[in-house]
């Protein structure tokens, strides 16, 4: 398969950790982060999140609390119900504040939700952490960290040095 074609294709391999220095800025955003539900230990050990979830923790079926941290799951499968369930419990109040860092897939159906909320279109691309150490060179796409919560000015403040920041335009 041509390289360009994988854009649009999921690997199956769904362990990819964000760089530090963004998930810093989340962390300084929100002051804070309660919850990674979509985690690992070796995940936590960047992310610090006080409370996460594993693939056993069926995360889905759970309450988001808090200040959420959410690396998404980068599976085609998952995006949707991920994204959607974030979406949820924000509206719910549960999720007081949310960062939520996925591929820039603005044709996506999945993604439409997101572009409600403010955004940092990420450059350039993010090259992920892998398991053990190491670092995904040549990501095919974007990324982009969109924000749920109160306080946009602190997101654009800790963001901007990271990339382009939309803020949600109303008609």
């Amino acid at each position: 398969m041509n390289p360009a074609q994988l854009i649009n294709q999921d690997s199956g391999k769904t362990e990819y950790y964000t760089p530090q220095e963004i998930i810093q800025a989340a962390r300084r955003t929100m002051e804070g982060i309660d919850l990674d539900p979509f985690s690992s230990w070796e995940a936590n050990l960047r992310v610090g999140a006080a409370t996460f979830f594993d693939i056993l923790d069926d995360s889905l079926n759970q309450n988001w609390s808090g200040r959420v941290w959410m690396n998404h799951p980068f599976s085609r499968e998952l995006n949707t119900r991920a994204v959607q369930k974030l979406v949820s419990e924000y509206a719910a109040g549960r999720t007081t504040a949310a960062c939520c860092i996925t591929f820039a897939s603005t044709s996506e159906a999945w993604f439409r939700p997101l572009l409600r909320q403010p955004q940092c279109f990420l450059s350039p691309r993010t090259n992920y952490v892998l398991p053990g150490g190491g670092t995904l060179r040549g990501v095919t796409k974007g990324s982009v960290v969109t924000y749920f919560g109160p306080d946009v000015a602190s997101f654009a403040r800790e963001f901007s040095h990271l990339g382009e920041i939309k803020i949600r335009f109303s008609p």
